[in-house]
C-alpha cells in the first residue's frame, strides 16, 4: 500500500502464472495474541489445536481426524462403500522474531484413504475405485532489513505428494516432489520510488507405475526444472496516482524454452475509501503431470490478463467489482478421449474468457448481522484437450451467486447462519443429439442452514444441514458406449453422493482470556 492505494493483481494468478509480487502462504497466517487450546468433537470426527506465545515466538499446532463410517451407519448415501472415507491432517506454524527480521516455518500433512465401488452405466457390476492419498508440505521463509534502504524477502518450500490408485484391476502409484525457492530484495530510493529485482527456481520430479492384468509395469514420468528473474518498481505520482510496473522471464528445462513476460498495474484512488486500478500481465503455465508423463515435447501454454478492478473499504463495509478478459494462446491438445501414451500431441489450441466478478460484504448496517454476496459472469470458449472445435468446457459455469449470513441473538446466546449458492447449469455432450458439448445441466441450487449456540463463552455446540431443500442437483449424464434397439443411447444422471449432509459438532477454547472461542470459525 503506498499513500492509501492498494495495487490489486485481480485475476492474475487464478489461471496461470504468479501475481507480480506473490508472497508464500505463509505470510498470510496471524500472528497469535495468547496462549490457547482448541478441541472439536463433531459426528465425522475431531479437532485438536494449541498455540503457545512467548517474548519473540510462538508455535501453533493443529490436527484433525476424519472418518465417515459412523455417519454412513445412520444415513447412506448413493455409494457403494467399500472402506467409507478416512483422513487425517495436521499443522505446524512456528514464528520467530530476530534483531532485524522475522522468521516463520510452516509444516503441514495429509492422508486419505478410501474404496467403492461406482455405477457406471456400461459395467453392471460397477467400477471398483479406491485411492490411498499421503502429502507433506514446507514452507519456510524471511523477512529482513538489510539497511536503511534495502530490504529482503526470502522463502522456500518443499512438496511431497503420493498417490495409489485401483480402478478395476489396474494400479497407479504416482509419486511427485518439488521444490521451490525464491529470493526479492526491495530498494526505497525515496517516498515515490521503489524497486524490487528477485529471482525463483522451481524443481519438480514425477514418477509413475502403471499396471494391469494385460500390461505389465509401465513407468513414466519426467523432470521438470524452472528458472525465472523477475523486477518491478512502483512510482508513486501523488497521492491519488500510482504505477507498478515489471517483467518476468524465465526458462523451462523441459522444453529448452525462454519466456519474457512483461506486467503493468496503475492504481488512481477516486476518494477516501475507494480506487480504481487497471492491469495487464502474461503469464506463462505449463501442461500438467497428466500430460507431461506422457509428452515432453511441447511448449508453454500462454494467456494474456486485461483487469480492470473498482475496490471500496470503509468501516466494515467493502466492496469489489471487476472485469477482465484473458486470451489463450499454446493450450495443449491431444486426439483421444484421455491422454494415453499414444496420443497425439500439439500446443495448437487457444481460447479466451471474459467476464465480472462482484463481492459485497457488510457488518456495521445492521445490528449483529453480518453477510455477503458474491456473483461472477463467465463467458468463454476454449479449443483444448480433445475439443474438435472451440466450445464452452463442462466444467464452466456461466452465472455463480451465493450469499452467506449470520446473525446474533443476545437472548437466545446463538448466531443463526444461511448460505445459499445457484449456479447456472453446465454443458455436456447429448449423442442422441448432433454436435458436441451440445446441451447444458439444469441449475445447481443449495440452501444451507446452521446454529451455533454458546454453552458458556467458550464452548460452542454447532449443528448444519447442508442443500435443506433437498435440490436433486446433477453433475452431468453419463451415456451408454452403443446405441439400443431404437437408435437411443441411454443415460444416467451423475449426482453428488447425498443430497442432503447433517453435522454436529462441539468446540471448546481454552485461553488465557477466558472469552476467546471459534465462533468465527463457524
Amino acid at each position: 500500500m503506498f499513500d492509501g492505494i492498494t495495487f490489486s493483481t485481480g485475476g492474475y494468478s487464478a489461471e496461470f502464472g504468479q501475481a507480480l509480487s506473490s508472497v508464500l502462504l505463509l505470510n498470510t497466517i496471524d500472528e497469535p495474541d495468547q496462549n490457547k487450546t482448541d478441541i472439536g468433537i463433531m459426528s465425522v470426527g475431531a479437532t485438536l489445536g494449541n498455540t503457545q506465545k512467548w517474548h519473540k515466538s510462538s508455535l501453533s499446532v493443529n490436527a484433525s481426524y476424519t472418518n465417515l463410517a459412523p455417519y454412513l451407519m445412520l444415513y447412506e448415501d448413493r455409494n457403494d462403500w467399500q472402506k467409507p472415507f478416512e483422513g487425517a491432517s495436521g499443522e505446524l506454524v512456528f514464528r520467530q522474531k530476530l534483531n532485524s527480521g522475522l522468521l516463520k516455518l510452516y509444516a503441514a500433512f495429509d492422508a486419505t484413504n478410501f474404496e467403492l465401488i461406482q455405477e457406471d452405466i456400461n459395467i453392471t457390476e460397477g467400477v471398483k475405485f479406491k485411492l490411498n492419498n499421503n502429502n507433506m508440505y514446507f514452507n519456510g521463509s524471511y523477512k529482513g532489513i538489510l539497511s536503511d534502504n534495502w530490504s529482503l524477502s526470502s522463502g522456500l518450500s518443499y512438496t511431497y505428494a503420493k498417490n495409489k490408485l485401483g480402478i478395476i484391476d489396474n494400479t497407479i502409484d504416482n509419486t511427485e516432489n518439488s521444490f521451490h525457492g525464491k529470493v526479492v530484495f526491495k530498494r526505497r530510493f525515496n517516498n515515490r520510488f521503489k524497486m524490487n529485482i528477485g529471482t525463483e527456481y522451481f524443481a519438480t520430479k514425477f514418477n509413475e507405475l502403471f499396471e494391469s492384468s494385460t500390461i505389465q509395469e509401465t513407468p513414466l514420468g519426467f523432470k521438470n526444472n524452472i528458472s525465472a528473474v523477475f523486477t518491478e518498481a512502483d512510482l508513486i505520482f501523488s497521492n491519488k496516482l500510482a504505477l507498478k510496473a515489471g517483467f518476468r522471464g524465465e526458462y523451462s528445462e523441459i522444453f529448452k524454452q525462454f519466456t519474457v513476460s512483461p506486467r503493468i498495474s496503475i492504481a488512481y484512488k477516486t476518494a477516501k475509501n475507494s480506487q480504481v486500478s487497471l492491469a495487464y500481465g502474461d503469464f506463462y503455465q505449463q501442461p500438467n503431470s497428466d500430460i507431461l508423463k506422457f509428452n515432453q515435447n511441447l511448449e508453454s501454454q500462454q494467456t494474456s490478463h486485461y483487469i480492470l478492478n473498482y475496490q471500496f473499504n470503509s468501516e466494515g463495509k467493502i466492496f469489489r467489482a471487476e472485469a477482465y478478459f484473458k486470451k489463450y494462446d499454446n493450450l495443449v491438445k491431444y486426439d483421444t478421449e484421455f491422454p494415453i501414451f499414444s496420443s497425439e500431441y500439439s500446443n495448437l489450441g487457444d481460447g479466451y474468457s471474459q467476464g465480472i466478478d462482484l463481492f459485497w460484504r457488510d457488518n456495521k448496517s445492521f445490528k449483529n448481522l453480518d453477510y455477503w454476496f458474491s456473483y461472477s459472469y463467465l463467458d468463454t470458449e476454449r479449443d483444448f484437450r480433445n475439443f474438435p472445435d472451440a466450445a464452452v468446457p463442462s466444467f464452466v459455469n456461466n452465472h455463480n451467486f451465493s450469499v452467506v449470513g449470520k446473525y446474533w441473538i443476545d437472548s437466545l446466546k446463538s448466531q443463526i447462519g444461511m448460505s445459499y449458492a445457484f449456479a447456472s447449469g453446465r454443458s455436456y455432450t447429448n449423442p442422441n443429439e448432433t454436435g458436441f458439448l451440445n446441451a447444458k445441466t439444469k441449475p445447481f441450487s443449495n440452501l444451507s442452514l446452521n446454529w451455533a449456540y454458546l454453552l458458556s463463552p467458550q464452548k460452542i455446540l454447532y449443528f448444519s444441514i447442508n442443500n435443506v431443500l433437498a435440490t436433486q442437483n446433477i453433475n452431468g449424464y453419463q451415456y451408454s458406449n452403443t446405441p439400443d434397439v431404437n437408435g437411443n443411447f441411454n443415460r444416467r444422471a451423475l449426482r453428488p453422493a447425498a443430497d442432503q449432509f447433517f453435522f454436529v459438532g462441539f468446540f471448546w477454547t481454552i485461553s488465557e482470556k477466558g472469552t476467546d472461542n471459534q465462533l468465527n470459525n463457524l
